[in-house]
């Protein structure tokens, strides 16, 4: 079962990359008995800490050794309070590995110290004396933001080499993702047709993609096409081509999409928005395996195999008379359901750094690192437009943010207070965006009944969608 986290309640010890790798601290302090104290307060919670004493001992040990996570204090030659030590210290640590967590120990009276750490690069501080639950709560978020992100570049490096083969990025660590993973790999090799189904958003032409990757049909393209957005007059011209003279504006002959897919993969997005006199069309290609261009009534053979995807519950659609049984029959020979974000929240900081280190690199943009309460904030978001939502947040995030930590700021995660404000306190946008959401969730979904109801074509209001990552 996915875990299930209750506004609140969110915390990074929910979300741990390889669990069976011993936790590795490393403490500096030049006092004995604040070492101890550390070992005693932190072996208890499985961490395993080295204790050196200076500087040059701390160069020794990262010179030997990897460390989740390191404590330093800022003070080492007796009646020195300067700092300087610390500082230099802290700036070797970050020319060596920029990604390590550094966390500074200061006395109460040397914040400024501290403050100055920060800027240099350390991840948070600790005040001494100490207290306990506080010093434990920032070392595990450190570490477990530390480990997802290294977790993510290695998973960013695996895909660079599936990519080199012509796969898509398919991220995916959770429990709730086991299944869809495990059936992926059971029959993307073959060449039964899959129903995909999951909320919009989910990454369901992702899951496609990857079992057209995994087949024997992978060294021809993918071919996709959006069903729910080709208006009725031209969805036969569309799929299965026309011939000129075929009507008014048939100037030259026309492959259809099934035509390129020959030998190849078909994905039929949104397929519970195809009309029913459509219906019947779609169903005679499946069944007979060819098609026949407008104006013609010559057939046309064609090897193709047929991946669809849907948000709509289609056995429900079946019960109320709008979507052929039969078709069903066809196109779900395994089906496939990808859950919501909100049911792999364990995904969201690894899925989070991949889109981050994607739109650094594109915009140019200097931004490494999430402040560990941008991450709190994604875990605690309800992502109602699921990763989709959430790439386009952090694309948003990465221009948005002034330096090289994405703050909660950052994020815009506002739309419960949105939903809460006068429309007149909102912009042109934003009310478009509130009331192509509030129609989704009133139709439980189905596009066409919020196009209709919002006064526009199917393939108008998937364009907003996109637009507001809905």
């Amino acid at each position: 079962m996915p875990t299930t986290i209750k506004p609140g309640e969110v915390n990074l010890t929910t979300f741990r990359y390889d669990s069976d790798a011993p936790i590795r601290v490393l403490a500096a302090d030049d006092q004995e008995h604040i070492l101890e104290a550390l070992d005693l307060l932190l072996h208890p919670q499985g961490y395993r800490v080295d204790k050196v004493r200076s500087p040059a001992l701390v160069r020794e040990a990262l010179a030997s050794n990897s460390y989740d996570a390191i404590l330093i204090d800022l003070n080492y030659t007796r009646d020195t309070t300067s700092g300087q030590e610390g500082l230099d210290l802290l700036s070797q640590i970050v020319a060596l590995d920029a990604t390590v967590p550094v966390i500074v120990m200061t006395a109460w009276g040397n914040v400024e110290l501290a403050v100055e750490a920060m800027r240099r690069g350390a991840r948070d501080f600790i005040q001494k004396p100490w207290e306990n639950e506080r010093l434990v709560s920032i070392l595990r978020t450190q570490i477990e933001l530390h480990r997802a992100l290294q977790h993510a570049a290695r998973l960013e490096a695996e895909n660079r080499l599936l990519r080199a083969e012509g796969r898509p990025e398919f991220l995916a660590t959770a429990p709730a993702m086991q299944p869809v993973l495990e059936t992926i790999a059971r029959v993307g090799p073959s060449d039964a047709n899959v129903l995909i189904t999951g909320e919009h958003g989910t990454g369901k032409e992702v899951v496609a993609q990857t079992l057209h990757a995994l087949s024997a049909r992978s060294s021809r393209p993918l071919v996709a096409v959006n069903t729910g957005a080709i208006p009725d007059g031209v969805f036969e011209s569309e799929l299965f081509g026309h011939v000129k003279g075929a009507f008014t504006d048939a100037r030259t002959d026309r492959i259809g999409r099934f035509e390129l897919a020959d030998n190849s993969t078909i994905f039929l997005d949104e397929i519970g928005n195809v009309p029913m006199r459509q219906q019947a069309k779609l169903l005679r290609v499946l069944e007979s395996g060819e098609i026949e261009r407008v104006g013609s009534s010559r057939p046309r053979r064609v090897n193709v195999r047929v991946l669809s995807a849907t948000n709509t519950d289609l056995p429900a659609a079946c019960a109320a008379g709008q979507f052929r049984e039969d078709l069903l029959f066809r196109l779900n020979t395994v089906e496939i359901h990808v859950p919501a974000l909100r049911e792999r929240r364990e995904d969201i900081p690894l899925l989070a750094a991949h889109f981050l280190a994607r739109y650094a690199t594109r915009y140019r943009r200097p931004v490494q690192r999430f402040d560990p309460a941008a991450i709190q904030a994604l875990l605690q978001y309800s992502w109602p437009g699921n990763v989709r939502e959430l790439e386009h947040t952090i694309e948003r995030a990465v221009l948005m943010s002034r330096s090289a930590e994405i703050q909660p700021a950052d994020l815009s995660l506002s739309s419960q207070r949105t939903q809460t404000q006068n429309l007149e306190d909102l912009s042109l946008e934003a009310v478009e965006a509130l009331l192509v959401r509030k129609a989704l969730q009133r139709f439980q979904g189905n596009v066409s009944q919020a196009a209709e109801a919002l006064g526009l074509s199917r393939g108008a209001l998937y364009r907003r969608m996109e637009k507001y990552g809905v």
